[in-house]
């Protein structure tokens, strides 16, 4: 079961109106969307993902909410083209939680687990891009190495790249795995793998840009006294909002609604594991 990450902290910063247009988009399985489309009346989600397979799934499990959600899939760079289609100038509240979906990271043919062996591709959008396959298989060893490191500071990512290289043609996610482990031994709890799994899918997915592009257009996006909730789960993506926000504090365009991250209880980490590396900042436009 599907279960949206500090869902209780989300609502409360977003300030949710009954009446309200509000912007999912990462609407994933349809967690968040769902919570937040039971709190209008006449109010909108806007629930967008650029994983097609994933909203179909959100469309299925909100179906009781069909009535206040419109659905859309786009890239966070799409976003202002997504809401022009739907004919919404600007929204009160955006969400983006910047974690894989429990579809993609379940389902092996998607190429984002470690759990089982399946094709490597890792695109959320699986009609365009080069596959994680591509990249592996066809980069030079340097660039491979500095996306690792780029992507996801992932550390002997020369040594890595110079492994992946020598064993190509990789063929398959625990291919790729025991590639990495014989080149970076375990050294926590965590698969030797778990990094660089990461990285690729920031690099085949262009996440880091992709954020990039979002921070930009939220004073488009976002109406003023409307509200933005950032959950992310990578020390990088954390910097690049924590940057964004005060930058946007310091030109006076917005209010900070969280001085410090948030981070999840307790109760929801015992709970819910997945949780347990998310990091929650706020922001109110002026």
């Amino acid at each position: 079961m599907h279960v949206p990450v500090m869902l209780r902290e989300t609502l409360e910063l977003l300030a949710v109106r009954p009446e309200g247009i509000y912007l999912d988009c990462t609407a994933g399985l349809g967690g968040h969307t769902t919570a937040l489309a039971q709190r209008l009346t006449t109010g909108l989600v806007i629930a967008t993902d650029r994983d097609g397979e994933s909203l179909e799934q959100a469309r299925q499990n909100t179906a009781a909410f069909a009535d206040r959600i419109r659905f859309y899939q786009a890239a966070f760079s799409e976003l202002p083209a997504a809401l022009a289609a739907l004919g919404i100038p600007k929204v009160d509240g955006l969400l983006a939680d910047l974690g894989p979906s429990r579809l993609q990271l379940t389902s092996p043919e998607r190429g984002f687990s470690l759990s089982a062996d399946g094709p490597l591709d890792m695109r959320m959008d699986r009609s365009a891009g080069p596959t994680a396959s591509d990249l592996v298989n066809t980069k030079t060893e340097k660039e491979i190495a500095d996306s690792l490191y780029f992507f996801g500071e992932v550390r002997r990512a020369r040594k890595i790249a110079a492994s992946i290289v020598a064993a190509r043609p990789i063929r398959s996610t625990l291919n790729l795995a025991s590639v990495v482990a014989k080149a970076a031994p375990r050294t926590s709890r965590l698969h030797p793998a778990t990094q660089t799994f990461m990285a690729l899918r920031r690099w085949v997915n262009q996440e880091h840009q992709e954020l990039v592009a979002l921070l930009a257009l939220v004073p488009e996006l976002v109406a003023s006294g409307g509200r933005i909730v950032i959950i992310s789960f990578m020390s990088l993506e954390d910097r690049l909002v924590k940057q964004s926000f005060r930058e946007l504090e310091r030109l006076g365009r917005a209010r900070l609604l969280t001085k410090r991250v948030i981070r999840p209880s307790e109760e929801e980490v015992k709970s819910n594991p997945a949780s347990r590396s998310a990091k929650l900042r706020a922001l109110e436009m002026r």
